[in-house]
């Protein structure tokens, strides 16, 4: 509680990094930033909305990664009825995650997704950046702006009773691909701040880049594939986008015996991340400026020459099957990011027992899913289960720290004490208990004035 009309409460992501869902209520009326699914060790079977949702006015959502909104087609099902609100790039991204999502955990009946997703579709309220909207029946404001995080990704400034509340969703780094850096708020009284990363900081986009590239080159030397495990929106997209500039800039130089990088064949086996491609590619005047100058230059970043989708299931199995006989170097980018699911576990299996592959990990990996698992014990020589067979992890594991699309300790740092006046309260979530630990002892002897808490 901030004051006696306006409380905060968190629904999840307090305990782990998953499931964000968090209420500003304002008078006993509120709204929801978020409303995501557990994953990992805080995975539930139980997918049903757990709390009273009665007094609920409006969902505001800061971003479409599952975590953050796999849970909203619960809400509806709950009975809410109020607004959407979120980017106007989101709007356009959100039915695709959430199509995807009622496919793989809910059912595949069409009829009833159809009528989930026009519900949803008739709800939204695409709000441009910088723009305050009341929400009917609060007292309540609320404002996007960037945060950095993947296209559409937003942070939220609220105005209720007289108090600036500001919910960070999730935070990007500076300089990532395509998207334009967040900027710290003018003002905040509190401020609920992500923590993903709040134990360490990431590598520079110079440095990440070239270990890219070394990962590449050192992966195709001896005729292996480079898995990359990588999330259908956001990293894949990143990464599309830094492999071309690659083979822009080292075009003629070998990316592995006798292949030079311009002709170095990567493979997206993904639908949904090629769906987001595609939508990624609408979404080119949410771009920032670099990515739009090599536009201009007449490249592709998102659809180069030698990228090639896989689509079908059939061929998805066919390209296992060729890839684990053949020694052709190659780049698989396959979902799920965290390896829980999707097309990369069969890549897994067929891969993780050879040398000669590689596996580069770019983004955050939960504690409980098997991408920790290959991260932790690859090293070691040990082994990972996957859909319940173990399999040995003789592969070499790499991770490239710099391309996860969370923000670094001095990136969440920078934003909080970007802020001025600085905040009276931080309330630090969505973060391993390690993590929001270091970050508060940081913010704790740069903030003086400030009181620094992890949410409960």
């Amino acid at each position: 509680m901030i004051n006696g009309k306006v409380e905060v409460l968190h629904h999840g992501a307090v305990k782990g990094v998953t499931g964000s869902c968090h209420e500003l209520r304002l008078n006993g009326a509120g709204i929801l930033i978020d409303c995501g699914l557990f994953q990992g060790t805080e995975r539930r079977d139980d997918l049903a909305i757990d709390f009273d949702i009665s007094h609920i006015k409006a969902l505001v959502v800061t971003h479409v990664h599952i975590d953050h909104v796999g849970r909203i087609p619960y809400l509806l099902g709950a009975g809410f009825k109020g607004p959407i609100i979120c980017s106007q790039p989101t709007a356009l991204l959100l039915p695709a995650m959430l199509e995807d999502a009622l496919k793989i955990g809910f059912t595949r009946d069409k009829k009833l997704i159809n009528r989930v997703l026009k519900m949803l579709r008739s709800r939204l309220v695409p709000l441009p950046y910088g723009q305050w909207q009341s929400v009917v029946g609060t007292g309540i404001e609320v404002r996007l702006q960037r945060a950095g995080h993947i296209l559409g990704s937003a942070y939220v400034e609220c105005e209720a009773g007289g108090q600036r509340i500001v919910f960070s969703g999730d935070l990007g780094a500076p300089h990532s691909p395509l998207l334009i850096a967040p900027e710290p708020p003018e003002r905040c009284d509190l401020l609920v701040m992500e923590s993903t990363y709040g134990d360490r900081n990431h590598e520079s986009r110079i440095d990440r880049r070239l270990r890219l590239k070394d990962a590449i080159e050192h992966a195709l030397a001896d005729g292996g594939t480079l898995l990359v495990p990588a999330f259908s929106l956001g990293r894949t997209q990143d990464l599309l986008y830094e492999i071309e500039s690659l083979m822009a800039e080292f075009g003629t130089e070998a990316a592995a015996p006798d292949l030079p990088w311009s002709e170095l064949e990567v493979v997206v086996d993904s639908p949904l991340a090629a769906r987001f491609t595609g939508l990624y590619r609408k979404l080119k005047p949410f771009w920032n400026t670099e990515a739009k100058a090599r536009v201009a230059e007449g490249r592709h970043p998102l659809s180069f020459e030698q990228l090639t989708v896989v689509n079908s299931h059939r061929d998805h199995l066919n390209a296992v099957n060729y890839l684990a006989r053949s020694r052709k170097p190659c780049v698989v980018l396959a979902g799920s990011g965290m390896c829980a699911g999707g097309r990369v576990v069969n890549y897994l299996k067929a891969m993780l027992d050879e040398a000669r592959n590689d596996v580069l990990f770019v983004g955050y990996q939960a504690e409980g899913t098997p991408g920790r698992d290959i991260l932790e014990y690859g090293a070691k020589g040990g082994w990972v289960e996957l859909d319940g067979e173990r399999f040995s992890i003789h592969a070499q594991v790499h991770q490239v720290s710099g391309y996860s699309a969370h923000a670094g300790q001095q990136d969440l740092i920078d934003f909080a004490t970007g802020i001025t006046p600085p905040p009276a309260h931080i309330r630090l979530i969505h973060g391993d208990a390690v993590a929001k630990a270091a970050l508060q002892a940081r913010l704790g002897e740069l903030l003086s004035d400030t009181e620094v808490v992890i949410g409960e």
